[in-house]
């Protein structure tokens, strides 16, 4: 719906028709925007991101059948195998902080073309290695290659996709991650078995080879008109021109000879005019609207395209971004992460996301333990077993996602069509009610030795429910920190990872102290507390979020008007 024309408080007749405008960052007006592409333009976009989201899980586990002849021909001890699982998880957690700084610097396609040639070339030395130092090392160069893909593919989807979309393709995206556990062991036994473990390692060269052949004709999505970093920067010109202006005192500069783009945003970034509340923005200032970090409607910016055709080309360009040049203090990786974490919303979902995603890599990591310890799985039974845990991620992962966006626009229809990023979170509620018991039948069926096909059941629906949650609070992540949904997702993917090293680490001795019925009935328990977490946020965190856009001074406000 277009906005109306208002005349300020004081103002003369000839403003009666002035257009008041309003924009927030993420809808900024940008030159070929992301949003606006072709269905299957944006198709293409999704297919190639989630393909090459496959290496994550893939690359973590298509060694593990081989890793009894990986300590026979490199003469390793099973701590030195632990430690390369170790790291490679905790790194691919922690090095996309480094991936989103970079982004800011040369956009989406440089960086995801420069870390799959880092990993291509860390297959390659892998696959040709002679000792396990060299073997550990190239399995961290690896990781982190593949950690771009991990945070900048969900940033990717947010920069073409609307809120209300986002579940159901965020969904089909994390299908790939997903895919990567379950057929890892099988690839690995197959390829173990068939010719040798360093088979692993020229199959993940080859994946990556054919990723990067992907990403070269690859379109970025990135803009800076919505990046909260070059907007932050933008707002220090007009402070340093007039600082400069002033110790010169020999320049006066009025408002009607400088240059309009530094004039606006000036106008824009710095103070309102008196008869103009906060945030608003008149109709001849629409070439500074890019900047502004309100609310409006698509439809708005469109109609305003319609009846000022003549400023339709300031829009696009936005001269002053095209100027600002970034400093190291700009893309420092650890403040945007500061920023994020002081938002106690944020906080508690990380923590809740952490504690799923490490009792599911706890549950993949014993499993395939359990099943040669105690049913005489070779590597390929092994794996074909695991394949139900991917099964039930996979279809959590696509019906989640668009199970998540219907309780999304039927909740905000409730609202009178005003949304919110927290109400996607009711979606969570069937994961929450049943993974719980589904953690702990699995414990206690590996426990008792029931038949595998009970395992199987138990793998598909732990699956099933932890990407069905996960999907949805990845979504609500995005939506929840405009203009910086990549430091979130890298904030989310370092906790994670942080969780997933230290459930790797206990569990193991956890298991053979208490075996895997009291193992999982203790993640059952934690995953309890994921829940409640979830809960919580769903209940306050709309409080906890706007507190801290105040504070910010409204830059990364969600947008419930167009959500």
């Amino acid at each position: 719906m277009a906005s109306h024309g208002q005349v300020a408080p004081g103002g003369n007749p000839s403003e009666s028709q002035t257009e008041v405008i309003v924009l927030d960052i993420e809808h900024a007006v940008v030159e070929d925007d992301p949003r606006t592409w072709s269905r299957a333009r944006k198709t293409v976009v999704v297919a190639t991101v989630t393909a090459a989201s496959v290496l994550n899980g893939l690359g973590a586990n298509i060694y593990t059948p081989a890793i009894s002849q990986i300590e026979e021909q490199l003469g390793a001890s099973s701590g030195s195998i632990s430690l390369s699982l170790s790291l490679f998880i905790f790194l691919q957690g922690c090095t996309p902080l480094v991936w989103t700084t970079l982004c800011e610097f040369w956009g989406r396609k440089r960086v995801y073309l420069l870390s799959t040639a880092l990993c291509f070339v860390g297959c390659v030395v892998c696959a040709l290695a002679k000792t396990i130092s060299v073997l550990i090392a190239m399995r961290c160069i690896q990781a982190t290659g593949l950690s771009a893909v991990l945070s900048l593919g969900a940033a990717t989807l947010a920069d073409m996709y609307e809120p209300r979309e986002r579940g159901a393709m965020m969904g089909i995206y994390y299908s790939g991650p997903l895919l990567g556990p379950s057929l890892g062991p099988i690839l690995g036994g197959v390829l173990t078995q068939a010719f040798s473990w360093r088979a692993t390692f020229w199959f993940l060269a080859i994946f990556v080879g054919s990723c990067f052949m992907l990403f070269v004709p690859f379109k970025d999505t990135f803009r800076r008109e919505r990046s909260l970093v070059y907007q932050t920067a933008l707002r220090r010109r007009p402070a340093q021109q007039r600082a400069a202006v002033n110790a010169s005192d020999s320049v006066t500069i009025s408002s009607d000879t400088r240059d309009p783009t530094v004039a606006g945003a000036s106008h824009n970034l710095s103070q309102d005019p008196p008869d103009l509340k906060a945030g608003e923005v008149r109709g001849d200032e629409v070439a500074d609207a890019p900047l502004r970090h309100d609310n409006v409607g698509l439809e708005k910016q469109e109609r305003q395209l319609q009846t000022r055709p003549d400023e339709a080309t300031s829009i696009v360009t936005v001269a002053s971004l095209e100027q600002v040049k970034l400093s190291p203090s700009d893309v420092n990786p650890l403040k945007p992460i500061v920023h994020i974490l002081r938002r106690l919303n944020n906080v508690t979902m990380f923590l809740a996301s952490g504690l799923i995603f490490a009792c599911t890599y706890s549950i993949t990591y014993t499993c395939a333990r359990t099943l040669a310890n105690q049913y005489g799985f070779d590597a390929l039974r092994t794996g074909l077993t695991l394949l139900a845990f991917g099964i039930g991620s996979l279809l959590g992962s696509v019906l989640g996602g668009r199970y998540s966006d219907y309780v999304y626009l039927k909740v905000k229809a409730r609202h009178g069509g005003t949304g919110k990023a927290e109400m996607r979170l009711e979606s969570t509620i069937v994961p929450v009610l049943f993974l719980p018991p589904s953690v702990i039948a699995y414990g206690w069926v590996c426990e008792r030795h029931v038949s595998v096909a009970a395992i199987c059941v138990m793998l598909f629906l732990i699956g099933f429910f932890s990407i069905s949650f996960y999907s949805c609070t990845l979504a609500y992540i995005v939506d929840a920190n405009t203009g910086r949904s990549s430091s979130a997702l890298a904030a989310n993917s370092t906790i994670r990872g942080t969780c997933a090293l230290i459930a790797s680490e206990v569990a193991v001795p956890l298991q053979d102290a208490i075996g895997d019925g009291g193992l999982y009935t203790l993640w059952g328990g934690l995953v309890v507390i994921a829940g409640l977490l979830t809960l919580l946020v769903r209940l306050r965190g709309d409080t906890w979020r706007e507190k801290w856009e105040a504070k910010d001074g409204g830059a990364g406000q969600s947008h419930p008007s167009l959500c």
